[in-house]
C-alpha cells in the first residue's frame, strides 16, 4: 500500500508535467502532505497567501491531480503553519466542492457565447477528395464525440489555401449542430497572443484561463504564429493541459508538420502529437474540378466541360485561387455582357496564377500505366506477350500518343525498342476497344486525370 508521500509525490509529479517549471518550484514544491483520513486530504502550504494563489489559479489542475491519485470525492484542506516547533497551525478548507472527475469545467461565464464560427464552412461545403480524405474522416469523427476519440488533438497542417481552416470551421460547426450547448471557440494564434498580451497588461490572467478552460472544443488556427512567444507558449501550455485532461477536444492547424516547427517549446510539440496528424494535400486535379463544379453549383454558375478542364488542369495550388478565377470570370461576364468561354478563361487565369504547363513524358505514362495494372514498368517494355502486359504496352502507347510531344519512333524506343509500325498497331488495337469497352474507358479517363494533376 502507498504512503501518504508516495501518493503526494504522485500528484506532483502530474503537476510539474503541467505547468512551468517555475511555477511548480514556488507554488507545489515546498507543499508537505500531513494527512489522508475521511476522504479528506491536508496540506500544508507556507502561508495563507499561497493557498489563495493556489484556489484561484490552479484549483483545477490540483483537483484533477487529487482525483487521479486519491480518488472520486476527496476534500482538500490547507495547513498553515505557526509554530514550526509545536507544529501548530490553521486550517483553511479549499473552495472546491469534492473532486469527481479531472478537471472539472468551470461554471460558465453567460449564457451568450460568441464561436466565432463561419457558419459557410461546413462539410457540405467542403468537397471530399483523395488529398484531404484522412483529414476529412478524423474530423467526422470528432464531430460526433469531440474529446471522446483517439484524435485529440487534431492537428491539421499543409500549404495555404488547401482547406485546413475550412475543415476546423466545418468540424466546429457540426458539433454545434449535434449539441447546441456544447461551448466551441474558434481563434486565430494571432488573437489568441493578442488577448493574453491584453490580459497580462490589465492584470487580468485568472479572468483569461477561466473563460477558456470553460470551453468545450477549442479550434487554434495557424498555431506556428506563436514561435518565440515564450509568455504566450506557457499560458496556451496550461490551458491545453487542463482542456485535455478534463476530456475536452482541440484542433490545431499549421502550415507544416510537427516535426518541423521551429522556437516552440519541446514540451508543446510533444502534446501536439498525442492525437492524430493530418496532412490536407494540395488538391489534385479530380479534386480541383470537383471543387469547381460544387461551386458553380452553388453560384448558379454554368460553364463549359472545356473551361472547367482549363481551370483544373492549371489551378493547381489553392482552393482559394480557383474561388477567385470564378468570381473573376462571373466579374468579367457581367461587366462585359460577354459569354465565359475558354478565351475569357485564359486570360482571367494568366492574371491571377503563373500558367507553368506540365509537360507530360513518356516515363510519366509508363509509371502511371505500370501503377494502373499492378505491373512493373520493366514487365511493360519487356517482350513478355501475356496478355494482361500486351494490354498495359498498348495503353502506354496510346497514352503517348495522346499526351506527349513524343514521335512514335521515340515512344517506341522507351517501350522496349520497338518499331513505328508496332506502336500503330498499338494505338489501333485501343481506339478499336473504346468503341465497345466501357471498363477501359473508364481506365483510360482516369489515367489521363492522373497524369493531368
Amino acid at each position: 500500500m502507498q504512503t501518504l508521500k508516495q501518493q503526494w509525490t504522485q500528484c506532483q509529479t502530474i503537476l510539474a508535467d503541467n505547468m512551468t517549471k517555475s511555477a511548480f518550484q514556488t507554488w507545489f514544491a515546498p507543499i508537505v502532505p500531513l494527512q489522508f483520513a475521511d476522504g479528506v486530504l491536508v496540506l500544508q502550504v507556507k502561508s495563507q497567501f499561497v493557498a489563495e494563489y493556489i484556489e484561484e489559479n490552479f484549483i483545477s489542475l490540483l483537483s484533477s491531480a487529487i482525483y487521479r491519485v486519491f480518488g472520486q470525492g476527496t476534500r482538500l484542506e490547507y495547513r498553515v503553519l505557526i509554530d514550526s516547533t509545536s507544529g501548530a497551525g490553521t486550517s483553511l478548507p479549499s473552495n472546491a466542492a469534492p473532486v469527481q472527475k479531472p478537471v472539472a469545467s468551470p461554471q460558465r461565464p453567460n449564457d451568450y457565447f460568441d464561436s466565432q464560427l463561419n457558419t459557410q464552412y461546413t462539410f457540405d461545403s467542403f468537397v471530399a477528395g483523395e488529398p484531404n480524405k484522412l483529414a476529412r474522416t478524423a474530423g467526422l469523427a470528432i464531430a460526433k464525440k469531440p474529446g471522446n476519440t483517439a484524435f485529440n488533438p487534431l492537428f491539421l497542417y499543409g500549404g495555404s489555401g488547401v482547406g485546413k481552416t475550412h475543415l476546423a470551421h466545418a468540424i466546429g460547426n457540426q458539433v454545434s449542430l449535434l449539441n447546441p450547448s456544447a461551448r466551441v471557440l474558434y481563434v486565430s494564434a494571432n488573437t489568441f497572443k493578442l488577448q493574453y498580451q491584453s490580459a497580462v497588461r490589465d492584470n487580468r490572467i485568472p479572468d483569461f484561463l477561466y473563460f477558456y478552460q470553460s470551453v468545450d472544443v477549442l479550434i487554434v488556427d495557424d498555431i506556428q504564429y506563436l514561435a518565440g512567444m515564450k509568455g504566450t507558449q506557457d499560458t496556451f501550455f496550461q490551458i491545453f493541459n487542463l482542456l485535455h485532461m478534463s476530456g475536452k477536444q482541440l484542433i490545431l492547424t499549421c502550415d507544416r508538420p510537427p516535426i518541423e516547427l521551429k522556437d516552440i517549446e519541446e514540451r508543446l510539440l510533444t502534446r501536439f502529437k498525442w492525437g492524430l496528424s493530418a496532412e490536407i494535400k494540395q488538391p489534385d486535379y479530380l479534386l480541383r474540378k470537383n471543387i469547381l463544379l460544387s461551386k458553380m453549383h452553388r453560384d448558379g454558375i454554368s460553364l463549359s466541360d472545356e473551361v472547367v478542364d482549363y481551370i483544373a488542369q492549371n489551378v493547381r495550388n489553392s482552393v482559394r485561387d480557383l474561388e477567385g478565377i470564378l468570381a473573376s470570370l462571373l466579374a468579367h461576364s457581367t461587366l462585359t455582357d460577354c459569354e465565359i468561354d475558354l478565351k475569357l478563361a485564359e486570360k482571367v487565369v494568366s492574371h491571377i496564377v503563373a500558367i507553368q504547363p506540365h509537360k507530360i513524358t513518356i516515363g510519366d505514362v509508363l509509371g502511371a500505366v505500370a501503377d494502373s495494372f499492378n505491373l512493373s514498368e520493366k514487365a511493360i517494355i519487356s517482350q513478355n506477350r501475356a496478355r494482361e502486359i500486351s494490354q498495359a504496352r498498348h495503353v502506354a502507347a496510346f497514352l503517348c500518343k495522346e499526351l506527349t510531344d513524343s514521335s512514335l519512333n521515340e515512344i517506341g524506343f522507351k517501350l522496349g525498342r520497338r518499331t513505328h509500325a508496332t506502336m500503330l498497331h498499338s494505338i489501333a488495337i485501343i481506339n478499336e476497344q473504346l468503341e465497345f469497352d466501357a471498363v477501359l474507358r473508364q481506365r483510360i479517363a482516369q489515367l489521363e486525370a492522373k497524369l493531368h494533376a
